[in-house]
C-alpha cells in the first residue's frame, strides 16, 4: 500500500480551535480565546501538516518585524509521532520567516535537537503555578489599561519584547474576558499586565513592570481579576534570570510546576529584561 504524503498548507483562524484542543492534550492550558490576537499579528503565520485532507501536524511562525519571528504550537497528533511529519512541518513553516531571528520556547530535553537546528540557549522559563492570597485593599494607582494611551502602552510593551507588536497588542489588550491592567504612577505608566481564562488555571501575561512594587501591585490586581474570572488559580511564565520576579511569584503563594528553554536562532534587539516578570505566552513569545 502506498502511504499518503505530508501536505503543509497555511492555516486559518476557524482551523485554531482544534490545535488548541491539541495544546490542551499536552498539558499546555491555552488561553480560551487567544487565536484571534495570534492571527491578528500574522494571519498567514499559522500552519498545518494534513494526510488525507485531515491535520495531523501544526507550527506557528509568526513575523514580528523584519528582524524578529517566533515558533510555537509545535504538536504532532500522538499516534502519528516518529514518522517524519514533525520535522516536515517544521521545515516548510520556517521558510516563512526568511532570514529573520527565529525564537521558541520549547521543552529543555528537545533543547539537543532545537540546537541542531541553528537554536541557541537563552536561558530557562518556569511556570508557577497556585492561589494568590486575597489582597485586603486593592492596588494603588491600577488602572484598567483602555485608559491608558494607547501609544504609550505599545512603547512600554515594545521595550520588553524583540520587535514592536500594535496589532497583536491591540487585541491582546482588548478580547473580550481578557483584563488588561496598568499601573500608573505620577502620571507615568509604570507596568502593565494582562489575565485571561484558559482551561485550567488563569494564565497571567504578560507581566512588566518598572520595579518589584509595581510588579507586585499589579500581580495582586490581576489575580483579583482572575478571581472575577472564576479562577482563583493563576499560572505566570517566570524568566528565572530575572529574581525579583521569581521571588515575587513565591511571595504569592505559587509553586514551580514546569520550565521551558528560551532559544533564539541568531540576535535580537535589546530588551528590557529586568521589567519582565511574566513573559506574555509560550506559544507567541
Amino acid at each position: 500500500m502506498t502511504q499518503s504524503a505530508l501536505e503543509v498548507t497555511r492555516a486559518r483562524l476557524a482551523d485554531w480551535e482544534l490545535v488548541r484542543k491539541w495544546a490542551v492534550a499536552e498539558g499546555w492550558n491555552p488561553g480560551l480565546d487567544d487565536a484571534r490576537a495570534f492571527f491578528a499579528q500574522d494571519p498567514e503565520g499559522f500552519f498545518l501538516g494534513r494526510l488525507d485532507g485531515e491535520p495531523v501536524s501544526a507550527i506557528s511562525v509568526v513575523n514580528y518585524s523584519e528582524a524578529y519571528a517566533f515558533l510555537g504550537f509545535y504538536l504532532v497528533r500522538p499516534d502519528l509521532r516518529g514518522q517524519g511529519h514533525g520535522l516536515a512541518t517544521w521545515r516548510a513553516a520556517l521558510a516563512h520567516a526568511g532570514d529573520r531571528t527565529v525564537g521558541l520556547d520549547g521543552v529543555p530535553d528537545q533543547q539537543d535537537n532545537y540546537r541542531r537546528s541553528g537554536f541557541v540557549l537563552a536561558h530557562r522559563t518556569a511556570r508557577w503555578v497556585g492561589e494568590p492570597p486575597t489582597s485586603a485593599e486593592p492596588a494603588p494607582d491600577v488602572v484598567p489599561a483602555a485608559e491608558v494611551d494607547a501609544a504609550a502602552l505599545a512603547a512600554y510593551d515594545g521595550a520588553c519584547h524583540p520587535a514592536e507588536r500594535p496589532r497583536f497588542l491591540d487585541r491582546w489588550v482588548g478580547t473580550p474576558g481578557h483584563r488588561a491592567l496598568a499601573r500608573v504612577t505620577d502620571g507615568r505608566l509604570t507596568g502593565y499586565g494582562v489575565v485571561r481564562p484558559a482551561e485550567d488555571e488563569a494564565r497571567i501575561g504578560p507581566l512588566f513592570a518598572d520595579t518589584p512594587a509595581d510588579a507586585a501591585a499589579l500581580l495582586d490586581a490581576l489575580a483579583a481579576e482572575a478571581r472575577a474570572l472564576g479562577s482563583p488559580r493563576v499560572a505566570i511564565d517566570v524568566p528565572e534570570p530575572n529574581e525579583p520576579a521569581t521571588t515575587l511569584a513565591a511571595s504569592r503563594g505559587l509553586t514551580p510546576t514546569f520550565a521551558t528553554a528560551r532559544m533564539y536562532t541568531g540576535p535580537t534587539r535589546p530588551v528590557a529584561h529586568a521589567r519582565i516578570y511574566g513573559i506574555t505566552t509560550l506559544e507567541l513569545g
